[in-house]
């Protein structure tokens, strides 16, 4: 551990910050990134580079689909759903994909 904190002290506060180059950096240091954090990537992607905001969604996604085994067609649905409202209206879309990491 530097003195700047652990890897994952500084990929918080990177994601804080809203920075991306700063946001991959230390995503790099990281073992993985969880699917929580992978979302508020997602998030930063919306605002900061649009372009990719979609690629990221779908990438999202196809991550669920592995890391949730009882992940239902429902549910990536909803996702989907989700990814497509965060346009819209982000508070509600990230509610909805928070509630679908931690299985509710």
């Amino acid at each position: 551990m530097t003195s700047n904190g652990s890897a994952y002290a500084r990929f918080r506060r990177a994601l804080q910050s809203g920075n991306l180059t700063l946001v991959r950096t230390a995503a790099a240091e990281l073992p993985n990134v969880s699917l929580d954090d992978a979302l508020h990537v997602c998030v930063l992607l919306r605002d900061r580079e649009p372009e990719r905001y979609e690629r990221a969604a779908v990438r999202w996604i196809a991550r669920f689909c592995v890391e949730r085994r009882d992940v239902s067609i429902e549910d990536v649905d909803q996702a989907s759903q989700a990814f497509a409202l965060m346009r819209e209206d982000p508070e509600r879309a990230l509610l909805a994909l928070q509630a679908l990491c931690a299985g509710v």
